[in-house]
C-alpha cells in the first residue's frame, strides 16, 4: 500500500503525550507513533514540549496548562489549523484533526480529506446543531454510544482508543486496596467512590486532578471527606505512579455518572489485569464485559454487591480482553485503514461542497 503523508492536529492544552492528567493527548501520541512504525510520513502538530518521532511543528513552546506563559486556547488553535490548511495543506494526502468542531470551516473546502475523531460527549451546548451544519466531514467516533446526540452526521467509523501491549504490567496478586483515578468534577461523582469504600468498609485511594473550574466543588464536596483512615488521597499523579497504582489495586471504582464518550482508565485497568466497577451510562457497557471484566452497575446495591463480589472477576480476563480489543495495532490499523478508504472514494468521486449556511439559520 502507498505510504500516506499524515498531519495529525492534536489539542495544546497538554503536551504530547502528556506528562500528567490527559487522554486525548495520549491517544493522539499512541497514533502518531503507531503510524510512523508503520512507515507513513507523519507530521505531529502539537505543542513545543511535545515528544514524538514524527515531525514537530509547533505554535507554542509549552502546553497550555502546565507552560509558563499564558495563551488562549482557542486564538492558538485557530493559528495552528490555519498553518495547516492555508499554508502547507499540499504536503499531505490526509489531514487527522482532533480540535473537533474548532476544525469544521477549515476542513470543508480543503482538498485533502479530514478525518475528524470526536473526543468529547455531543449531548451539551451547541455541539448537534455545529456538527449537523457540517454533515458531510468524515466524522469518528470512540464509541457507538457517543453518536447518540448527534445521529444525522456522516460517522464513517467507531474506533477504540488503544495502548501498546508493553504500556501496562499485568498484576494477578493486586493490594488490599480499591482505586479512584482521574478528575475532580461533579459528572464524575468521586463523592460516590468515598461513600461506597466507607460503606462497605475497604481502602480506597484517590489519584485526581482539579482543575481551577472543579475547585468550589472540590473545597464543598470532597475535602470534608477525605479526613478519613480508609481514604488516601494522593494527589495528581504522572505516568509511573499511574501504573503502579491501577496494578495494585483490586478493582478501579469508576463511579462516573455521565455519557462517557470511552474511558481510557477503563482499558488502562485492563491492561493491568485490574477489574472495572462502573455506572451503566455512556461507553461503560461497551467497554466492560459484565461480570466478565467488571461490573456495570445502575444502582448504589448493584455498587456495593460488586465491591463485595470482586474476587469473582478474572484479573487474566481483563487482561486477555484487553489484548483482544484495546491494543494499539488495533487502533493504528483501523485508523490506516479508514485514510485509505476516504482517499479512495475522494479519488473515485471528488466531493462537492454545498454551503453549511442554511444549517447556521438554526441557531
Amino acid at each position: 500500500m502507498k505510504k500516506l503523508r499524515i498531519a495529525q492536529i492534536a489539542p495544546l492544552v497538554e503536551r504530547v503525550p502528556p506528562k500528567k492528567y490527559g487522554g486525548t493527548e495520549r491517544v493522539v501520541y499512541h497514533l502518531t507513533e503507531g503510524l510512523v512504525e508503520k512507515g507513513h510520513d507523519v507530521t505531529l502538530f502539537a505543542s513545543g514540549d511535545s515528544v514524538t518521532s514524527a515531525k514537530l511543528v509547533s505554535p507554542i513552546g509549552e502546553s497550555l496548562r502546565l507552560g509558563r506563559k499564558s495563551h488562549s486556547p482557542v486564538l492558538m488553535s485557530m493559528m495552528m489549523l490555519s498553518q495547516v490548511y492555508d499554508k502547507m495543506l499540499k504536503e499531505f494526502d490526509i489531514v487527522h484533526s482532533h480540535l473537533e468542531f474548532i476544525t469544521l470551516p477549515f476542513a470543508f473546502k480543503a482538498h485533502a480529506p479530514t478525518v475528524l475523531t470526536m473526543h468529547g460527549r455531543l449531548d451539551i451546548g451547541d455541539f448537534a446543531k455545529m456538527l449537523e451544519a457540517y454533515p458531510n466531514l468524515a466524522y469518528v467516533s470512540i464509541s457507538d454510544s457517543q453518536r447518540e446526540p448527534v445521529k444525522n452526521i456522516n460517522w464513517v467509523k467507531t474506533i477504540y482508543h488503544g495502548y501498546p501491549e508493553s504500556s501496562f504490567e499485568f498484576n494477578a496478586n493486586p493490594e488490599n486496596y480499591f482505586l479512584y483515578l482521574g478528575r475532580f468534577s461533579k459528572e464524575k461523582k468521586p463523592e460516590d467512590a468515598i461513600r461506597l469504600a466507607k460503606a462497605c468498609n475497604i481502602p480506597l485511594k484517590i489519584a485526581a486532578k482539579i482543575d481551577p473550574a472543579d475547585q468550589a466543588y472540590f473545597n464543598k464536596k470532597i475535602r470534608p471527606l477525605l479526613d478519613h483512615p480508609l481514604i488516601d488521597y494522593v494527589g495528581e499523579v504522572d505516568e509511573i505512579q499511574k501504573k503502579e497504582l491501577l496494578k495494585n489495586a483490586k478493582a478501579l471504582l469508576n463511579t462516573i455518572d455521565w455519557p462517557e464518550p470511552f474511558g481510557l482508565v477503563m482499558i488502562e485497568a485492563l491492561a493491568s489485569g485490574t477489574p472495572v466497577i462502573v455506572r451503566k451510562c455512556g461507553s461503560a457497557p461497551e467497554v466492560i464485559s459484565h461480570v466478565r471484566t467488571g461490573f456495570v452497575c445502575e444502582s448504589r446495591l448493584d455498587f456495593i454487591n460488586a465491591i463485595h463480589q470482586i474476587d469473582r472477576i478474572s484479573r487474566k480476563a481483563c487482561r486477555e480482553e484487553f489484548e483482544k480489543r484495546f491494543t494499539r495495532k488495533h487502533m493504528v490499523d483501523n485508523y490506516e485503514s479508514l485514510y485509505y478508504s476516504l482517499l479512495e472514494k475522494r479519488r473515485l468521486k471528488p466531493v462537492i461542497h454545498t454551503s453549511p449556511r442554511k444549517a447556521f439559520s438554526m441557531f
